[in-house]
């Protein structure tokens, strides 16, 4: 049996053709647009989505032994989307996760005192990262569509309950645990999306999805809709718990980070909720068809790779992202050089939204090696910031799994050992966002049996050792971050 795993990403979409051990044989991509209609703002049109899917699963299946068992869906999180219930259809782009529209919005929510009650409910925090206040925004900047999720005519959703409507013809209008809890409308205790909350935000309850587990029988794909195939779609979950079910992080205490357009450091909480004082979020992990939960700890660094991107598109200084190992190797350090990569804001554990770039150390020997290594030491600071506020202690968590595009990154990947103090593990297989979608999906619908068995197929590509720790470097870097934050704020 295979199974096929779909994995909606911010800049593309990702198909895979998992077997039963665990590899992957057969791999589709397509990117789609990124629209930026002012500073601040991000979109996506959810048709754009919807062909990039259609495109990235032919190309997978062209070179599968046969149909797949069963189908599971992995996505960026927090992104509103809305699309005509009968049609299917959306009425305006998506405002996507990145965006930071709102953060006006939410602060006068913070100034009225909503703050402490809604973290209460939700772990999270009022930040325009999360899908309620993109939601209060269209409600109050754009009536006309609003006027039809009102009506019932349109439906609300996140990236995977718009998959979900798309290949179940608009037969199926769902969401899961993982993707509901990052909305800021669901509730921890509860497990249910809160009145209270929709009230708050001025979201019609109704016009969301239903709630539904992260594995099991979730919808049957539509042939007439996707590419001819009638299967069971049984497994979804958003892509950073999808990457920590994928590294197999099954034990309370174990740990990932996804290195990706931005970077999230996740640790497996078990059956507890627990609450960060220090700037972390409370999601849920997943959730069996019986009903229990597994929450997470999790850290969300929202600029990391999209900084390589940005060095590559923006300033022209590297040709690809993967050159810049090469390019910063020819450097023994940043030359005193730091970059704090607050290109949208600044996310955990700061939580700045106003917060922007910053370069510091800038002197008349500096080169693009030195602003490219920056750049990468920015990521592993970023990561270390988190790290420590999950766990104080230098070296306190026993070991860091890596994923993603940029782990493969070998230098980046020391860089983050030596600065945590803790050994960083590499899968040999790094698309863990969409091999998680898979592993879910595959024991909804009975390809695999259990946790142990799933466990099994993980292996290990390389491992990288602890280092010697520059803490002064990461003292400067500690500096500009509070440089960057008192210059957005005019202090």
């Amino acid at each position: 049996m295979i199974v096929l795993a779909i994995d909606a990403g911010t800049t593309g979409v990702t198909a895979l053709v998992v077997t039963e051990n665990g590899q992957i044989i057969s791999k589709g991509y397509e990117e789609f647009a990124q629209h930026f209609p002012r500073p601040g703002r991000v979109e996506h049109n959810p048709e754009d989505i919807w062909q990039a899917t259609l495109s990235a699963c032919a190309t997978a299946l062209r070179d599968a032994p046969g149909p797949p068992s069963c189908v599971g869906i992995t996505n960026q999180r927090e992104t509103a989307v809305l699309w005509d219930r009968r049609t299917l259809a959306a009425p305006r782009r998506a405002i996507v996760w990145q965006d930071r529209r709102t953060a006006a919005l939410c602060g006068r929510l913070r100034e009225a005192g909503h703050e402490p009650r809604v973290s209460e409910l939700t772990g999270l925090r009022l930040d325009p990262y999360f899908t309620a206040t993109k939601l209060t925004w269209l409600a109050e900047n754009d009536p006309r569509v609003w006027d039809g999720v009102t009506s019932g005519n349109l439906a609300i959703g996140t990236v995977d309950s718009y998959l979900i409507a798309r290949l179940t013809a608009g037969a199926r209008h769902v969401t899961d645990p993982s993707n509901a809890s990052r909305t800021l409308l669901y509730g921890l205790e509860s497990g249910t999306w809160e009145p209270e909350l929709c009230e708050l935000f001025g979201v019609p309850e109704a016009a969301l999805p239903e709630i539904v587990p992260n594995h099991g029988p979730i919808g049957r794909t539509d042939p007439s809709a996707f590419l001819g195939l009638d299967v069971p779609i049984s497994g979804v979950a958003g892509d950073q718990q999808a990457a920590l079910f994928g590294q197999t992080c099954f034990d309370v205490g174990d740990v990932k980070c996804t290195y990706g357009t931005g970077s999230f450091v996740l640790t497996n909480l078990g059956d507890r909720i627990v609450r960060s004082g220090s700037g972390l979020l409370t999601t849920v992990a997943w959730q069996t068809p019986s009903g229990e939960r597994t929450f997470a700890l999790e850290g969300s660094i929202f600029v990391t790779g999209a900084a390589v991107q940005w060095l590559r598109d923006g300033l022209g200084v590297i040709g690809t992202a993967p050159e810049s190992e090469a390019v910063a190797r020819t450097v023994p350090d940043s030359g005193g050089v730091v970059f704090v990569p607050a290109l949208t804001g600044l996310g955990a554990p700061h939580w700045d939204p106003q917060a922007r770039g910053l370069i510091t150390g800038i002197t008349r020997g500096t080169t693009r090696a030195h602003l490219v290594r920056a750049t990468l030491e920015a990521i592993a600071y970023e990561v270390r910031d988190v790290v420590e506020s999950m766990s104080p202690e230098p070296g306190a968590i026993s070991v860091l799994k890596a994923d993603g595009g940029a782990s493969a990154n070998d230098l980046l990947m020391q860089l983050q050992a030596d600065q945590l103090g803790t050994p960083v593990e590499r899968p040999a297989v790094q698309e863990t966002t969409a091999l998680g979608a898979a592993f879910l999906a595959g024991l909804g619908a009975g390809v695999w049996g259990s946790q142990a068995e799933l466990r099994k197929t993980w292996h290990l590509e390389r491992r990288f050792e602890p280092g010697e720790r520059d803490d002064a470097a990461y003292e400067r870097w500690r500096a500009a971050v509070r440089l960057a934050t008192a210059a957005a704020h005019g202090s």
